[in-house]
């Protein structure tokens, strides 16, 4: 298992890595001045010059990155050029390891923006994938064992129903009702955790049953269809017969087979969803990772585009290396080495 988690390891560290060499190199070997994208409607050539010298774009596209990767380990000082950091010292911004990069749009550095944006998609992803996952699981679970009968109707049913609704919908009807118009819960504004356990729920309550209501019914009939299958196979037909009672049954032996799939589909889901839930994110005005990464787009902020990308291809990427990992431990089928 060891040596397994190792390989693991370098392929995940190797995959990102080469994620975040192919980003960069289609934004900024592009035939299009990533630098007129530093300085609005009012560029004219001195100014672009300038930032082009600033931030490092009249070096080769390899020297760019090869500052890039050593500002992952070391940090870097902007203005890029040393020339100019001599004569303006007052203007020096240090990015310390990792540094992920500055941005002209916004003059700051971009770990300042991600410090600001991930506890937010963090809580709403944590939040949103316990309660999806007890009540898709639960939901699924519940269903398999009543076949065919009125509470399997009922939750495929519900599930089909909340899979069919898009996401900003269901989240300004929340907004709407329960938050604007009964006051139910207050207008979802974010508080940190280490300040207000307690305020930190509530205000996220209504993100979290938004995401959880698309996602949870999904998992009903992932979890459904698994658990009838496997609660057909061989070996839970002799435990059956040799007299085990019914819930060891059931979730020692029908559940634990049937986590693997189910297992997947949750690393991956929460690994995307990590990177912000973009949609969640703009019906509620969060400004997690989702909402940096569509300002960045919007106003074609290159640094922030590469350093995002990097950031959710590594959410995914991790998650999908904890599935692999976790496989050994519940499917007792499945052999790592």
């Amino acid at each position: 298992m060891f040596y397994y988690i190792v390989r693991r390891l370098v392929s995940v560290v190797a995959m990102v890595f080469l994620i975040t060499a192919t980003t960069f190199a289609l934004f900024y070997a592009s035939p299009i001045d990533p630098a007129r994208y530093t300085c609005g409607k009012n560029c004219t050539p001195t100014i672009l010059e300038g930032n082009r010298k600033a931030l490092g774009y009249d070096e080769p596209v390899l020297v760019q990155y090869g500052k890039f990767v050593s500002g992952l380990f070391v940090g870097r000082d902007f203005p890029n050029s040393e020339e100019l950091r001599a004569q303006y010292p007052e203007q020096i911004v240090h990015c310390p390891a990792p540094c992920l990069g500055y941005s002209a749009n916004q003059h700051r550095t971009i770990n300042e923006m991600v410090a600001e944006a991930w506890p937010i998609s963090i809580s709403i992803a944590i939040g949103a994938f316990t309660l999806w996952m007890l009540i898709g699981v639960g939901g699924g679970i519940v269903a398999a064992l009543n076949k065919g009968r009125w509470p399997d109707r009922s939750i495929v049913g519900a599930a089909l129903v909340g899979f069919s609704l898009p996401t900003f919908f269901v989240g300004l009807v929340l907004l709407t009702f329960p938050a604007i118009k009964w006051g139910w819960v207050p207008i979802p504004n974010f508080v940190p955790f280490t300040e207000n356990p307690f305020r930190w729920a509530q205000n996220l309550i209504l993100p979290w049953i938004t995401l959880a209501f698309f996602f949870a019914a999904s998992y009903v009939r992932l979890t459904r269809a698994y658990m009838i299958e496997t609660l057909s196979e061989d070996y839970i037909r002799t435990a059956n017969a040799k007299g085990v009672a019914k819930w060891p049954v059931i979730f020692r032996h029908g559940l634990r087979a049937a986590l693997t799939p189910i297992v997947t589909a949750a690393g991956l889901d929460l690994g995307g969803l990590l990177g912000g839930a973009i949609i969640t994110e703009s019906v509620f005005s969060m400004h997690g990772l989702g909402y940096l990464a569509v300002h960045s787009v919007t106003n074609m902020d290159l640094p922030t585009i590469v350093a995002m990308v990097m950031i959710v291809s590594s959410f995914i990427v991790i998650a999908n290396m904890l599935v692999d990992i976790a496989y050994g431990f519940i499917d007792p089928r499945v052999k790592v080495a």
